[in-house]
Parts: structure tokens; sequence; C-alpha cells
């Protein structure tokens, strides 16, 4: 096959693949045409004041300082003698727009609306702020808008300050609160005197929302244990409180006012969020006003986080939600509709209303949620053949009184130990029996129901939205098998010598036919169930994969002769080392440290080899640089206070570096270096220094709170923009090249950096260097005539060897090291969760104002930069061994297909979502890290072979 052919099938391939998972792990659960359900009963509260402090941590605002007194007294206060409290659960990614809408919509928004942004809704969902009569709302403009374009009708009024003001530079971000606090006040001013106005604001089902961002942004700016984040909880604790008296006093004190205060995430101890560290997940949940109850003393409460006495609430009753919780809590206060989407479960214990009115509000939320099932179950009825169309069953313990716990009751409290079928005309008979339980005045009876009807209605919306995920799974599992046997065989048919065997045209033609009659049932029963479009395509993929395996037979029958004479001790001990590698390289995604000992093995290998008898120096130096790396995935990629002292060091150890390379130039024995030559590496050098001048300056200027200065700005964007191309107008000579790329690299790197991570690139590139001449010294296997020089080595003449020569077992191993070091070069300093909750303070010296796009383009440009030191060392690998860049390149792609299809079976939706989010994460990066090798592949090879002549064409001269 072509390979430009190749390269765009293998490309349509992968993204088939990482596309399959959205579909079956990560579908949108929303669903449409549910009727709107509202408690019958007056509420007790005429309008909710919905207070969000973003990135208010749980334990920050109920803990006391050292001389014992609240963080927040007011609230405090609130606490012990108004309302009622506990902690609020977030769920994983621990951002501000899934959280709002899971405050606000009821539900936890799925992945691929996550990944949509920020300012738009990517799909449409009810909300409270919806079923309200009228919702004003001040603060963000990256927030507010979603809730009052997704509403029908103009109803959900904003009042957004500039994107400007979130700066994390400033220095008062408090002011974000107060111009909150101020402008919610000069509205009721304003309301006092514009009749229209006043008429509305003293409406039924009124919400107002007051969105504080400034605890968020002092907790990146400053972290959560600092002065200026405990002194911006004061002023929220201080505007809740004045907000409270004005409406108070603006309604009269009519007791209508129902009042929460809760969080969107917390925030981790280094001021960070978007991971699922308790500290990001703990949030806290204070209500009060109308409807809700007064607190209650209790003599002993148990939780496993033990933080009770450490707050010293330990009297007072803590009652525990789950963030979606809220958005039903808030609509049974003020009587609107619970939001359609919302699968919250009213929090019955912050309710102050008689037992009447909590069983209906308890009833109206399972008839919400049933109303989803239903519409569910009828869409999966409608898209599945009868035959094949298994209901929901659930082996849930089912309970109609809270002394019956071991056991399934009918309706009529008869234990039978069976699987339950939510049918219609079981769910219309407990709605039945709910309702004849609320008439004769059983509420206990009926609220026990309704949450057994509600934990059975998710249960049965989970299953139906996991309906296919078997069927659709064994399709990509057998497309995945398929792709990486074809890849395997292409690679003996064409680059080993093991097979020359050709296609039987007859039996092709056989073949061909046989799987197309394949596709055509399948495309068949799929059209008569009227699946999805997407389902074609995973269940079709498999027929043409499978169909170029078979088609090459012969390869198979001539590479399993060759296996079969091959010593069974060989072949075994061949395939046990393969494994563990892959599986060192698989559970590296889940514990760092196992590269750890992966490096150490490779500073060993010299030894197995006898490597070291032949070149004592470079096998020295190897495995020094291995020990030395091997110490970076033992520090920890999240948690660490900015070191800045390290970045300095790392910018004066390449300067001394550079330095000490322009001399060797200078002192060369050749006729003579170009001065323009030198010129470049002085510029690079000078850049070296003027980043790390700018990181000094920069977080000396925010520690002082005097901004980021805009000369830091302008240079850090200039080395920035010139960090590709600088590189490209030095010699194309081994070493000028790749210490050019190396300078050039460093300079945005250390402007990027806050701590140790500023060393890795230079142990990672030290050790690239080694790697180079130990491949060349491994070529004395294969004699001396194929072992060039390095001196004289020049990357622009030595740029077609893809025939040059077949593959062995040695080239196997090369691949694998290069897949090691491009596994090692992100998770040396990072992981998963230090990309979802990265430090804000890296990105200092480029911006300081929140923007999130921005802010992620520099991060993973800082992650891309390790990747593309290794490429450029394994450019140099492949020109020293005359390794055919097609052959590494399929070698690689079934390494890191093999990974891939470990981690597809290990992609979950269930357990902690912050397990969900690591395994969806770990399967799109080995799933894009094929593409991106081929990326990198082309970076690579531009950076290390193309040149750009700016003062016209020089004599060539030889190192």
């Amino acid at each position: 096959m072509n390979m430009l052919i190749f390269i765009v099938v293998g490309l349509l391939v992968h993204c088939v693949f990482l596309a399959s998972i959205f579909d079956i792990y990560f579908t949108s659960p929303l669903v449409h045409g549910m009727t709107p359900q509202r408690t019958p009963l007056p509420p007790p509260a005429k309008r909710l004041v919905l207070f969000v402090a973003d990135g208010l941590r749980a334990d920050t605002l109920y803990e006391l300082d050292d001389n014992g007194t609240a963080q927040a007294p007011y609230l405090r206060n609130i606490i012990e003698y108004k309302g009622s409290w506990g902690v609020s659960h977030t769920h994983v990614p621990t951002e501000s727009r899934p959280g709002h809408v899971a405050l606000i919509a009821g539900f936890y928004e799925d992945v691929s609306a996550v990944a949509k942004g920020w300012k738009e809704n990517p799909v449409e969902f009810d909300s409270v702020f919806n079923e309200s009569k009228y919702t004003w709302s001040w603060g963000s403009p990256d927030i507010l808008p979603m809730f009052a374009k997704g509403a029908s009708g103009d109803h959900v009024y904003t009042y957004c300050y500039t994107a400007e003001k979130e700066d994390f530079g400033a220095q008062d971000a408090t002011k974000l609160d107060t111009w909150v606090f101020d402008h919610v006040k000069n509205f009721f001013q304003a309301a006092r005197s514009n009749q229209t106005l006043f008429s509305k604001v003293n409406e039924e089902k009124v919400v107002l929302f007051l969105h504080l961002l400034g605890i968020d942004t002092n907790g990146h700016a400053h972290r959560p244990n600092s002065r200026e984040y405990k002194d911006n909880i004061r002023k929220v604790d201080e505007g809740i409180n004045d907000i409270v008296s004005m409406l108070e006093d603006f309604y009269g004190n009519d007791g209508k006012t129902a009042f929460i205060l809760t969080s969107d995430h917390g925030m981790t101890d280094w001021g960070s969020h978007g991971a699922g560290h308790p500290s990001e997940t703990l949030t806290p949940l204070i209500a009060w006003g109308a409807g809700v109850n007064y607190p209650q003393k209790v003599t002993s409460q148990f939780f496993e986080d033990d933080f009770l006495k450490e707050w010293k609430l330990e009297k007072w009753k803590r009652l525990d939600v789950n963030q979606a919780d809220i958005a039903p809590l808030m609509a049974s206060l003020i009587g609107v509709s619970f939001p359609l989407n919302s699968v919250g479960i009213l929090p019955l214990d912050y309710l102050n209303n008689s037992a009447h009115f909590k069983a209906e509000s308890i009833f109206t939320n399972a008839v919400q949620i049933l109303e989803q099932f239903k519409i569910k179950m009828t869409q999966k009825k409608e898209t599945t053949l009868s035959f094949l169309f298994t209901p929901f069953h659930s082996q849930m313990l089912r309970r109609t009184d809270v002394t019956t716990l071991h056991c399934h009751h009918n309706l009529s409290g008869v234990c039978i130990p069976r699987l339950r079928l939510l049918s219609d005309t079981e769910q219309i008979n407990i709605l039945r029996k709910a309702r004849s339980y609320i008439h004769q005045e059983k509420y206990h009876e009926a609220v026990s129901l309704c949450k057994t009807l509600i934990s059975l209605a998710l249960e049965g919306l989970s299953y139906y939205h996991t309906y296919d995920r078997l069927f659709l799974g064994i399709s990509v599992v057998m497309g995945f098998v398929g792709w990486i046997s074809y890849v395997i065989l292409l690679i003996v048919k064409t680059h080993t010598g093991l097979s020359r065997s050709t296609h039987d045209k007859a039996s092709t033609v056989l073949l061909l036919y046989g799987f197309a009659a394949i596709g055509i049932l399948i495309a068949f029963f799929l059209l008569i169930q009227t699946c999805p479009w997407t389902y074609y395509i995973y269940c079709l993929l498999p027929v043409p994969v499978w169909y170029a395996v078979v088609k090459e037979f012969r390869v198979i029958q001539d590479l399993a002769s060759v296996v079969l004479v091959f010593p069974l001790g060989q072949s075994i001990g061949f395939l046990v080392a393969g494994a563990l590698g892959i599986e060192i390289l698989v559970f590296s995604f889940f514990y760092r440290s196992t590269l750890t000992f992966g490096l150490i093995a490779f500073a060993g290998w010299p030894l197995i080899t006898r490597l070291w008898t032949q070149a004592k120096v470079t096998t020295l130096n190897w495995t020094l640089l291995c020990l030395l790396l091997a110490m970076f995935p033992l520090m920890p990629v999240v948690g660490r206070e900015p070191n800045i002292s390290l970045v300095t060091v790392a910018g004066l150890v390449i300067l001394l570096i550079s330095s000490f390379s322009l001399a060797c130039l200078c002192k060369s024995k050749n006729k003579y270096v170009p001065k323009k030559d030198l010129t470049i590496l002085l510029f690079q050098m000078l850049s070296i220094a003027l980043s790390t001048y700018v990181v000094n300056s920069t977080h000396s200027s925010l520690h002082h709170k005097q901004g980021l200065p805009v000369i830091n700005q302008i240079i850090s964007w200039t080395t920035l923009a010139s960090s590709l191309f600088v590189p490209l107008l030095s010699p194309t000579f081994f070493f000028q090249r790749l210490l050019s790329i190396l300078l050039s690299l460093m300079s945005p790197y250390l402007l990027l950096s806050t701590g140790y991570e500023a060393l890795f690139p230079l142990v990672l590139s030290g050790l690239m260097f080694s790697w180079i001449y130990m491949e060349k010294e491994v070529l004395q296997h294969y004699g001396d005539s194929l072992k060039p020089k390095l001196a004289v080595l020049n990357f622009s003449y030595t740029t077609d060897i893809t025939q040059f020569r077949q593959l062995h077992l040695d080239d196997i191993r090369r691949s694998f090291f290069f897949v090691f070091f491009i596994v090692t070069a992100f998770f040396g300093t990072g992981n998963i969760a230090s990309v979802n909750s990265f430090d804000p303070a890296s990105i200092y010296c480029f911006l300081t104002v929140f923007n999130p796009f921005v802010m992620g383009s520099l991060l993973v440009w800082k992650i891309v930069i390790p990747f593309v030191l290794v490429s450029c060392a394994f450019e140099a690998v492949q020109v020293t061994t005359q390794l055919s860049s097609k052959s590494l390149f399929l070698i690689v792609l079934v390494i890191s297909d093999i990974m891939a299809l470990h981690f597809f079976f290990l992609v979950k939706d269930y357990g902690s979502w912050l397990d969900i989010g690591t395994s969806i994460s770990h399967y799109v990066l080995v799933m894009v890290f094929t593409i991106f090798i081929m990326l990198l592949s082309g970076l690579a090879q531009l950076l290390t072979t193309k040149r750009i002549e700016l003062w016209g064409r020089t004599k060539r001269h030889s190192m």
C-alpha cells in the first residue's frame, strides 16, 4: 500500500476508534419531551437568593482560625442559629461550567458538552432560572450568559463585568465581589423608584443569583491558605450580611426570602482545580430563610472525612448532598417546576415544612425523574427489534418502610426476592400507592416509596443509556484487533524479508464477495433497527479491516512457519519481554513511579549487552543520565509551591552548556565557523538569559501586587513566537542543529516553569544525546562500515533512507525506547491530574487575565516541548542507524495500538468521577498519541533538515 494512502486510512481508522468511546461511554444523557412537574402545594418562599462563591473550599469556610474565630462570622452565626448546613459533593471535572450546570440545572454535564466551551450551550437543557418567573444575575461573563441563552422567553437578566477584570495579577481581586454587591444594591435602589421593576421584583418565583469570583481568583493567584484568600472570604461574608439586610429591608421583613450559599468547586492547596482531590470536590452548602430548617443539635454523628471536630461543628447536624440535589431544593422552596433533566434528589432534611409538603415534593421529584426514564425506554424500544429488546430489570433492594432493608416488597408489603421490572403497569401501581399513602396521611411511607421509585428510575436511566454498549464494544474491539493484525502483517511483508508471497487472484475475489455479503447483512440489520449513522461506521469498519488481514493468508502461513522453527525458549522470552514492556508503559499512566523502574532498567542495558566494554565514557553518561531522569517521576506533579530559584538554576545551567559549546565551536580545527552561525548561538543565549530574568521579574512583581510588566509580556510572547523559527537559521550539522533546537525550546519552557520541571528538558536532552551515541555503538554488531561519524553527520544530506535496509530485532527495541521516552516526556513532570488542575502561575509571564483557551494553548505547548526534543533525537537515531522511517512508524503504531486496546477495556463511566475522568483521558491520550507521532515526526524532520538562508547562500563547510 502506498505510504500516503496508508497514513490517510490509518488516520481515519484511529479517528473512528477515538470517537467510539464517546458513543459507547459518553453520549449525552439528556432526553427531551418530558412534562414539567411542580409541587401542587403553596411554596414557603416567594423568592430565592443564590450565592455561589466560586472556588470556595468547605474546610476553609468552616474552620476556625488560630484564635478560634470563624473565617466568616455571619455565616457561622447562620449555621448555629438560623439555618441548615452541610457539604455539597461535586463531580469532576471540578470546573466552573459543569459545577454551575449541576447546581442550577440538576444534572452532571456530559464530556462532549464540557469540551465545547464556556460561552455557549452545547446542549439544550432546562434550569431553575428558566422555570422561574424572573431571574436576575450578577457576576462573571463566563457563567451568566449560558443560563440566559438557554432560557425560553425574556425573563433571565444578566449583569456582567468585563472579562479584563478577571486578572490573576490584580492588586485586589475582591473587587470582583464588591462589584457584584454594589450592583445588586444599586439595582434594588433603582427598583424603589421604577414602578415596573418594583412590580417585577415583588412577584413570586423570583431568583437572584450572585456569582462571586474573587475567592477563586485570589486562590489561583495567592493559594487558598494565603491571607488574600481568607480576607476575601471575610469580604464575601460581610457582603452577604449587607445583601441579606438590604433585602429584608426592601421586602419589609415578609419572611418569604430563602437564601442558599454554596460553591461550584473547591481548590487545592496549590491554587488549582479540575481534578478530583477532596479539597476540590468538597464545597460548602448553607441554607436559611423561608422554608429552610433551623439548626438541629445532635449528640453524635459520623462522617468519613472526620472534619467535624476540626471545624467545631459536631453539635450541629451536618446534611451532605450531591451537587445536583441543590437544583430540586431551590425549585421546591419557590414552587417552580423541577428542571426537566435534573437527576438530583430533593434533600428533605433541609426543608422546614409540613410532612404533607415534603411528601408532595418528593412525589413530584419521583415523577419528574420517572418522566425521563419513560422517554428513554420508549426511544430504545423504537430502535430495537421487538424480539431483541430486553426491558430493564433491577436487583436493587426495595423497601416500603425503614425497618425492612433486606428483601424486596410488593405493594402489599409481601416479601418477594425477585428481579424488579419497572414496566408501565408497575410505574402506575407505585405512583398510585404513593398517592394513596399521601391521602391516608402516611407521609413517611409515601416518602420511602418515592425514594425507591427514584432510585429505580435512575438505575433504569443508566441501563437504557448504556443499552448498546456491549454490542458496540465488541464491534470496536474486532476492528482494533484486525487493524493491529494487518499492521503486523504489513511489517512482515514489506520490511523483514520473511515473506515474499503473492496474492492468489481467484481466492482474493472470492474473499471480496464473501466479506461484501457480510457487510450487506450487517448494514441491513442496522437499517431495520433505525440505528444512528455512527453505528454503521463502528460495525462495518471490521469488515474491510479483516478482509485486508485474511487476504494476506500466505504471509500468515510464512510467518507461522518462521515462528514454529524459532527456539521455543527464545520465542517465549521475546513475548514476555514485549508484554512486560507494554505493561510498564500502561502502568506508568496510573503510577508514574513505574517509569523510574523502567529508567533504572535502561541504565543497566549496556551491562547486559556488554556495550560498556566498547564505549565506557558513553555508557557511563547513559547510565548516570538514566538514573538522574529516573528521579523526576518520583517528584510531585501538583501541590508544590513555586520555586523560581530552580528555574534560575536551569537557566544558568543551559547558559553554561551553551557557553562551553560556543567555546568548542570557536576552537574547532575546521577551516572556519561562519560568523552568522555564532551570531545565532549568541542570540539564543541572550534569549535564555532574558527568559530567566523575565521569570524572576514577573513573579517578584506579582508578589508585590504590581501586576505583569508590559515589557515582560512582550519579551515572553516574542520568545515564544521565535522558538520554532530560530533553529531553522542554524547549520544542519548534527550537534549544532540539535543544540540550537534545545536552546530555542528551553526559552519558552523556562517562561512556563515555576519549579523543578525547568530542569527536566535539560536532563532529558542529555539522555537523548547519549542515546544517539549508544545506538551508534550498537551498530558495531553489524559492521563498522555502517557506523557513521557523528562529527560530519549532516541532517540535510541523509533524509532519503526509507529503503536502506530491512528490520531486525534491535529496531523493535529502538521503537520501544522511542515510545517509552515519549511517555516519559509527558509523565516525567506531569499526569492527567496536573493537566486538569494546572497551576495558573506557570503562564503569568504571558498573561494574568483569565482566558481559558489561551491558557490551555500555552499549557499544551509546554507539554509538547519535551516531545519535540525526543522526536528530534529519534530523527538523529534514524539517520545514524539507517533505520527505515516507514518501518519505524509501523512498529510504533503497533505498540501504541496495543496500549490503546488495553485502555479501551479500562474506560469506565461508574465509580468515582476521578476514575471516570482518568480512564477516558488515558484512552484519548494513547489514541491521539498515534496521530501526534505523525505530526511530531514531520515537525522533527522540519526542525532537523531544513535551513532558512536569511543572508544568502554560504559555502558549505565540514565540522
